[in-house]
């Protein structure tokens, strides 16, 4: 059996949805959703990683554990890394990073994660991505692509939609639908935002300085490929549903939240 610990970073002030980690979600805050999803997916250890006292607070009193990390982090591994290393977790144990945004992350997806990392000892960090068939996310820059190469390690992050079809966009943008409404071309793939590490590396991660590619897509993990780390790429057979980062959002993870809870009454 697979042995990790689950790390939530769930920073305060969020841009586009201040106080995010504490707006409430079916009765229960955000962060605390996560939490519980975390918790089944079979975890040794599961702590949230926070800047402000007011969401560790809420998370102790959901009977959870919360560590204060920094608020000087630039991206959530180093939050994770900070966490990691005020928790005292030894080099070699196995850390999976699920975003306290992600209400709806499957535990399997979590734990799934975390098993490709322990089947991989040569490599120091694992990810999960699944096939994108709708043109809407193919270009939307909120919808990370990843591509891999034959090996399942990954190639490149990338907000924009690659790989490029030269042959169906015909250098053309497509419309929202796709060009003449078709599907797009098998190829693409979303990255799911759930990672494995190994607590060493992350401290090795927060002593790199952030990276121009990195900086270019803002997308964190574009750090560890410029550094030459080998990233395994696992496919997940679902999405893992919706992640919040603005009102609209939370609104939609309300409406999903019941429908599913209706579903499981019925």
């Amino acid at each position: 059996m697979t042995d990790f610990t689950v790390l939530i970073p769930a920073r305060y002030h969020a841009s586009r949805l201040p106080g995010k980690p504490l707006r409430e979600l079916g009765g229960a805050p955000l962060v605390c959703r996560v939490l519980e999803r975390a918790w089944e997916s079979g975890a040794r250890r599961v702590a949230v990683a926070t800047d402000d006292e007011r969401v560790a607070e809420t998370v102790r009193k959901w009977g959870g554990e919360a560590v204060l990390t920094s608020p000087q982090c630039a991206s959530g591994t180093d939050r994770l890394a900070d966490a990691a290393r005020a928790l005292g977790l030894a080099d070699g144990e196995s850390v999976v990073n699920v975003q306290g945004d992600e209400p709806f992350m499957p535990p399997d997806l979590i734990r799934e994660t975390a098993a490709a990392l322990e089947a991989e000892p040569v490599r120091d960090m694992a990810t999960a991505a699944h096939p994108l068939r709708d043109w809407r996310r193919v270009l939307d820059p909120n919808c990370v692509k990843v591509v891999t190469d034959a090996r399942g390690d990954a190639l490149y992050f990338s907000r924009a939609p690659v790989p490029w079809p030269r042959d169906v966009l015909g250098g053309e943008w497509p419309g929202s639908e796709g060009p003449d409404g078709t599907a797009p071309p098998e190829g693409f793939r979303l990255h799911i935002g759930v990672y494995a590490y190994r607590a060493g590396f992350l401290r090795t991660f927060a002593g790199w300085p952030p990276t121009a590619l990195e900086q270019h897509e803002a997308l964190e993990q574009l750090r560890a490929l410029e550094n030459g780390v080998r990233l395994r790429v696992i496919e997940c057979a679902h999405p893992p549903g919706l992640g919040v980062d603005t009102p609209e959002d939370l609104a939609e993870a309300e409406r999903r939240l019941v429908r599913t809870e209706s579903g499981s009454h019925q």
